[in-house]
């Protein structure tokens, strides 16, 4: 949730409890009564116009269904495991250094197979539910296998307000995906990605580690046809 909309829930909160408190030592003031439900009343409505815009442009950008989903995957490459081990043996902190571990597995493993996360678990000795929890928790990750390339769409407040919202839409209508799904082709992952740090360039596109600024909906095509080509 945006961080305004705790502290409305929070106002509304220590406004209740004054409220009752009032009425309690019966010392209400009128104009103080009336300046509460003035308040009261015009943060209810902030709230729930609040929720009704978050519900309906999608701004909330839980982990898509397909993305929360772990899956198993025999017949993983050992030398990746080795590399992978190597990695976490030449950190000090291990446990504090899990979101770094994951981010070395799924560049590794290209996503996070059950397997993986927990050799990890057990590598650096911690309850596997840890590794998940963290693993679905965050946006980045993903634990479902993924296509040769993958698109990402900064949804950040600086791509969202110049349409990256209708370039992710536009993605999804040309790929035939959702967020987090990959093409029958498994030529590309679709997915929606909080701010990458270039707001000048917005809005952006990424595909693996290339950044496209300022992309416009006839870019797509172009775009798509880079990657295609190389098939």
């Amino acid at each position: 949730m945006p961080p305004f909309y705790y502290i409305s829930v929070l106002i509304l909160s220590l406004l209740s409890l004054l409220f009752k408190i009032f009425i309690v030592k019966r010392c209400i003031n009128i104009d103080y009564l009336i300046n509460i439900l003035i308040i009261h009343d015009f943060l209810m409505i902030l709230l729930y116009n609040i929720d009704k815009y978050i519900k309906k442009e999608g701004v909330i950008m839980s982990k898509p269904i397909s993305q929360k989903k772990t899956y198993s995957t025999e017949n993983l490459p050992k030398e990746k495991f080795d590399l992978l081990d190597e990695y976490i043996e030449s950190i000090e902190d291990k446990e504090g250094s899990l979101i770094h571990i994951l981010h070395k597995a799924q560049k590794l493993f290209k996503f996070l197979p059950m397997e993986v996360q927990l050799h990890i678990s057990r590598k650096i000795d911690i309850p596997a539910s840890k590794v998940f929890g963290v693993a679905s928790f965050y946006s980045y990750f993903t634990s479902n296998p993924v296509g040769k390339h993958t698109i990402s769409v900064c949804m950040g407040t600086a791509c969202f307000v110049r349409g990256s919202n209708k370039i992710f839409d536009k993605l999804k209508e040309l790929l035939n995906v959702e967020s987090g799904e990959t093409t029958p082709d498994k030529i590309f992952t679709l997915k929606d990605v909080r701010c990458v740090g270039a707001c000048g360039l917005a809005p952006i596109v990424m595909v693996d580690d290339k950044v496209y600024g300022r992309v416009k909906l006839e870019d797509l095509e172009r775009i798509l046809d880079e990657y295609r080509g190389g098939e």
